[in-house]
């Protein structure tokens, strides 16, 4: 079940948003200040709602400790009118959105609800990327060369002379290697070469080029 994170000094405002969020099916965890929150797993929230202004860490000193261990939970920031400027300076910190009080009920779900599909996106996305660099790590060194070079445009007579082996070879070692990554195809090798870091992607706008 979606847990949501509510990172508030105001006691009343906090039982309130518990109270609206599990009246459309999503429970919640209430923290008085950014210390606590921190020492309790905040990257297993599905969504964080934190306030910019609290005693001992501000909004943005949480934000920043979550970038650093690499937390991945997406943050709204939850702001009184003077602190918008603060507020932008978390969206280029990379929060999700943020949200002046007093906030519309419906508008903080939505927020919350746009969250969670982005942060349930992004989660499924490294999960492929863990399992497709396992499965590269597990190619033998000749395989993870020739599939580079193929993400690179060279045919396999070029990747033959490059290598000094026959081009037959080339062919087995590249079948076998986009078999194990699980690419069915050259673009879906490509994209896996660039996922991966392997090879750079070129720019969709022919003026970039």
């Amino acid at each position: 079940m979606p847990r949501i994170a509510v990172v508030d000094d105001d006691e009343a405002l906090r039982d309130s948003l518990a109270w609206l969020l599990d009246s459309v099916g999503l429970a919640t965890h209430a923290f008085a200040d950014g210390d606590a929150f921190l020492t309790a797993e905040p990257d297993s929230f599905s969504a964080i709602l934190l306030d910019v202004r609290m005693p001992g860490l501000s909004g943005l000193q949480v934000q920043q400790r979550l970038n650093e261990r690499g937390d991945i939970a997406p943050i709204i920031f939850m702001t009184g009118h003077g602190d918008v400027p603060m507020a932008v300076t978390a969206l280029k910190a990379g929060a999700f959105d943020f949200i002046e009080k007093p906030f519309n009920h419906q508008q903080l779900i939505d927020a919350v609800q746009r969250a969670m599909a982005e942060h349930q996106q992004l989660r499924q996305t490294r999960a492929r990327l863990e399992t497709v660099q396992a499965r590269y790590a597990a190619l033998r060194p000749k395989e993870r060369q020739i599939l580079v070079h193929v993400a690179e445009g060279m045919t396999s007579r070029e990747i033959a002379e490059h290598l000094d082996i026959s081009a037959k070879t080339v062919e087995v070692y590249r079948l076998r290697a986009m078999k194990a990554l699980g690419a069915h195809n050259l673009a879906e090798l490509v994209r896996i070469c660039v996922a991966l870091g392997l090879v750079e992607a070129l720019p969709t706008d022919p003026r970039q080029q």
